[in-house]
């Protein structure tokens, strides 16, 4: 019989992988709360769902641009060192969006320009991260340390978001939130520097350029169940993903609460990351989960069920569990989809996947607030959140259709 809890191996045995966990978990709670922040701080200047969602336009840029070439200075350089330089400066980024908070900005353009150098950072840090895990954790350990990766994320998304309302409404400013996450990549600046250096392999590019970038993109041509593992990604966060909309459904639909909005606007930030917490917790049987396409199927589906279940319900306790549903689902198919990419993919192509790989799973919601903001400006927060949640079901099956054998996808014989 599997056992039921998740596996704690890879935080007993590996002491590089245990100092980026705990790092990651410290930073992730800061960043939800910024994210929380910046969401109420822009609906506070603008009173619009559509201002909320251009904040993810604002991010889309620096991740499709320096994602991709992150990726190649990952598989190029030494990746310690780019996972410090990064942290370095998404708590500058941090830094300014606390002065401008103390200042009593009451224009959104400067939200929109940190934010956007926060995202770039984080596009050029996340793929040379990532690419670290494999260097450091033997294959076989591979699944059960993205599991714990994916539950410290999660844990970061559920406190950070809880954590930040209540900060905000306790002390009716949105600085205490930026402050808090600048302190807190302190922590991830420690974990990188204090990891070994990790050069680059035999068969990595020199120097990242165009060509080597093009070279890492290159790799997915025919390989379509890792192109499949971004696809479905993609599908449910652009159109499952209601979190810019979060700042006008707690006041439109629970306005009337005895609790303050800001609260409610983090209870709902926060519902997906315990919903994913708690199936990474309990994520030992996932150990013996051979047919992991079929998984990563169902579980997009499952996202997109309980995403439109939440825009049908109106009681807030219903809600919150919904989307505690949703997180679950979408946890299960994060760690399958990265665990696949990592095993199929050689290491000197590595970072450049990863960077594709970040700006697909961190892009993607960004991409999802513009969509989802722009639905609701024309139609209203219920009918985006629905007919998101709807349109995810429909293109997941349809992505089934074009590629079939995704469903056969077998971990005892991996193939791209």
């Amino acid at each position: 019989m599997p056992k039921l809890l998740i596996d704690l191996t890879p935080l007993r045995e590996i002491p590089a992988y245990r100092r980026i966990f705990t790092a990651v978990s410290i930073s992730n709670i800061g960043q939800q709360m910024t994210a929380v922040a910046v969401a109420i701080q822009v609906y506070d200047i603008t009173k619009s769902s559509f201002a909320v969602g251009l904040v993810g336009v604002a991010q889309l840029l620096p991740l499709v641009v320096l994602g991709l070439f992150g990726g190649a200075m990952s598989d190029s350089y030494d990746r310690r060192t780019i996972g410090f330089v990064s942290a370095v400066g998404m708590a500058g980024a941090s830094v300014l969006l606390l002065i401008q908070a103390l200042a009593d900005n009451q224009q959104a353009w400067p939200l929109y320009l940190f934010v956007a150098m926060s995202s770039g950072f984080y596009a050029v840090g996340n793929p040379a991260r990532q690419a670290i895990i494999p260097r450091i954790v033997p294959t076989e350990l591979l699944q059960s340390a993205n599991s714990l990766s994916f539950l410290t994320w999660n844990i970061g998304f559920t406190i950070g978001p809880l954590l930040g309302g209540v900060l905000i409404a306790a002390t009716g400013t949105v600085g205490v939130a930026y402050a808090v996450d600048a302190v807190a990549f302190t922590v991830m600046m420690w974990a990188m520097w204090s990891l070994p250096k990790l050069p680059p392999m035999a068969g990595a590019p020199l120097k990242p350029n165009l060509s080597s970038v093009k070279e890492g993109i290159g790799f997915l041509a025919g390989k379509r169940n890792i192109q499949m593992t971004f696809y479905v990604d993609l599908v449910a966060m652009i159109f499952g993903m209601p979190r810019a909309l979060f700042p006008a459904i707690a006041l439109l639909w629970y306005g009337d609460s005895a609790v303050s909005t800001a609260a409610i606007v983090g209870l709902l930030t926060a519902a997906p990351a315990l919903g994913a917490a708690l199936s990474a917790i309990f994520s030992g049987p996932l150990q013996r989960v051979y047919k992991q396409g079929t998984a990563i199927i169902w579980s997009i589906v499952g996202w997109g069920s309980a995403i439109t279940a939440f825009g049908l319900t109106k009681n807030l306790y219903a809600a919150l569990f919904f989307l505690a549903i949703a997180g679950a689902a979408d946890n299960i198919s994060a760690i399958f989809r990265t665990t696949m990419m990592q095993v199929v993919i050689p290491d000197e192509y590595r970072g450049r996947l990863q960077g594709l790989f970040t700006v697909v799973v961190a892009g993607g919601p960004r991409l999802g607030d513009f969509e989802s903001g722009t639905v609701a400006a024309i139609g209203g927060e219920q009918l985006s959140v629905v007919s998101g949640g709807l349109a995810c079901i429909a293109c997941t099956f349809a992505l089934v259709k074009w590629h079939k054998p995704f469903m056969k996808y077998d971990s005892r014989e991996p193939v791209a």
